[in-house]
């Protein structure tokens, strides 16, 4: 026996639109259903109106409400106290200020602050604003690890504890240092109701599965033993820790700016939440850790794309480093505004410069990652600076550092003597570690020089890029966004998430069998008026 369906039709107080800039509005009306019917005309779209069996226009799919807030995981919004799950990923030397966090906050978005690589009276000053400005609103602060540079890694840790940091994204991890395991531990404590309860939100950005998993697991005993040990956790600290993974959230971080191993997101997310859900089943954490996405975010497909991969939610970088509150210079900014999708390149990182680490940076309007990689060159072929042969050393002197060496390792003593004594004790009889810490210097200043905007140092400018500021620069041709003077982070959230709903709708119709014009599929950024969080409340 079979039933017969009675076909749906539409009806409504307003007629459907058949010209693409009438479906196009229709399908970006989130807040309302979206119907496409067949009319006199042709196929059309229309918000609002209902399904009925009576009498109406012939139905041929529907798309429900999906404003932007929907979109991703409910867990981290109530985790993090936002209204969109997703966050601005942190930027080192300040480049994600403390202006770009309060504006992000300030109306539901998630921000890391870029401590790395500031002075502790920089971040000190950030975050006293912070309390003065966003009480009771969510922020993160960035701690970057540091195996070079350990005593920064440490006092950094301990500036969160003392200002009541309650969210830190630990960034270019390749292991566990006790100093993160310190700050996620002392966070813990028995809720009333017998519960674990984590004080300190750790997220980790990661692009690599055996460092996830060490994140996603309980902290390593030898480590929670000797924190305990050195009386920088409690017995009770130590004893919770045993029931709870090291990071709440795991940033997956695919073809990113600065540190990255450039893998394609699309590979490496579906990797991560497989192994998520392995380490759920054996630890059964009571809150499953929530696994976002990063990387090549430039545009509202590609952040539809993540969520529909099953990110729980999104991060930018590249993006907002062009945007107005950010750090960056203006000249850093324009030629940021002028990148394409191909204009990255990779170059040794300070931060791992002995190591062989390297991170992505932008390469036109540039000699940077050239100048960076021939150091890093000589580093690995010469024992010390004095084994540089005169030819090589005028050429580093007079076309990279500008200005002898001798000069340059004095400012190094000067400067490390302030930061870091243990740095200048490790080299004082070891030339090549000398070398490395001159060769340093210009890859710290060459991120000042940006930051700052020289005029002087155009060329040397390193400037933390990836191929997302090519694809966002592709989708804003045309728009109000192309001028870096336009571009306000806020804005840039609310039209990534606004135009990732709009594809995912689109989407959603195209399963059903409807073919969207394409003049009338691509979502547009146009000037919002959009009140913020706290004039909402």
């Amino acid at each position: 026996m079979q039933t017969q369906t009675t076909p749906l039709r539409w009806h409504g107080a307003s007629g459907p639109r058949t010209d693409p800039a009438g479906i196009r509005e229709a399908l970006s009306d989130l807040d309302r259903s979206c119907f496409v019917v067949r009319t006199p005309s042709g196929v059309g779209a229309v918000s609002g109106g209902q399904a009925t069996t009576g009498e109406g226009l012939p139905l041929l799919a529907a798309a429900a409400p999906l404003p932007p807030h929907t979109l991703g995981s409910p867990a981290f919004l109530a985790a993090h106290g936002v209204r969109h799950a997703y966050m601005a990923g942190a930027m080192a030397g300040g480049i994600a200020s403390a202006d770009l966090v309060i504006a992000l906050a300030r109306e539901g978005f998630l921000a890391s602050y870029g401590a790395a690589g500031l002075l502790p009276e920089t971040i000190e000053k950030a975050l006293t604003r912070f309390a003065a400005e966003l009480p009771g609103l969510p922020y993160a602060v960035n701690l970057i690890h540091s195996p070079s540079e350990e005593r920064l890694e440490r006092e950094a840790v301990e500036l969160f504890l003392r200002h009541g940091v309650r969210c830190v994204e630990a960034s270019a991890f390749m292991s566990l240092s006790p100093h993160v395991v310190r700050y996620r531990l002392t966070g813990l404590r028995r809720a009333a109701n017998g519960a674990v309860a984590a004080d300190h939100r750790l997220i980790a950005k990661i692009s690599r599965p055996e460092t996830a998993e060490r994140f996603m697991r309980p902290a390593p005993a030898a480590v929670v033993s000797a924190l305990l040990a050195q009386g920088l956790i409690s017995a009770e600290q130590a004893d919770l820790a045993k029931y709870v993974p090291v990071a709440d959230d795991i940033t997956v971080e695919g073809d990113s700016g600065g540190h990255t191993d450039r893998r394609p997101l699309t590979a490496l997310l579906p990797t991560i939440l497989r192994l998520r859900d392995t380490v759920q089943h054996e630890h059964r954490y009571p809150t499953p850790i929530r696994v976002g996405a990063a990387g090549g975010l430039g545009c509202p497909t590609s952040v539809a794309g993540a969520f529909a991969m099953g990110a729980a939610y999104v991060v930018t970088g590249s993006v907002n480093q062009s945007c107005v509150e950010s750090g960056a210079s203006k000249a850093a900014k324009a030629l940021l505004a002028d990148a394409g999708i191909a204009d990255c390149e990779m170059a040794p990182a300070a931060d791992m410069f002995e190591m062989g680490v390297e991170l992505q940076v932008l390469k036109k309007g540039t000699l940077f990652p050239m100048r960076a990689k021939r150091l890093y060159e000589l580093y690995q072929t010469y024992d010390g600076l004095a084994a540089l042969p005169d030819a090589e050393r005028a050429r580093v002197e007079s076309q990279i550092m500008r200005r002898p060496l001798d000069e340059v390792w004095q400012e190094c003593v000067g400067y490390f003597s302030r930061r870091d004594p243990d740095q200048l004790a490790r080299a004082a009889d070891h030339p090549k570690r000398q070398m490395a810490l001159v060769f340093r210097w210009y890859l710290g200043m060459a991120s000042r020089w940006s930051t700052v905007g020289d005029p002087d140092r155009v060329l040397d400018y390193q400037v933390w890029c990836g191929p997302a500021m090519g694809a966002f620069n592709d989708w804003v041709t045309a728009s109000y966004l192309k001028a870096p003077g336009n571009r306000r982070v806020a804005d840039v959230a609310h039209h990534l998430m606004r135009g990732a709903a709009f594809h995912t709708r689109l989407a959603q119709l195209r399963v059903a069998g409807v073919r969207v014009p394409a003049s009338a599929a691509d979502y547009r950024p146009v000037p919002l008026e959009t009140p913020s969080l706290e004039a909402a409340r």
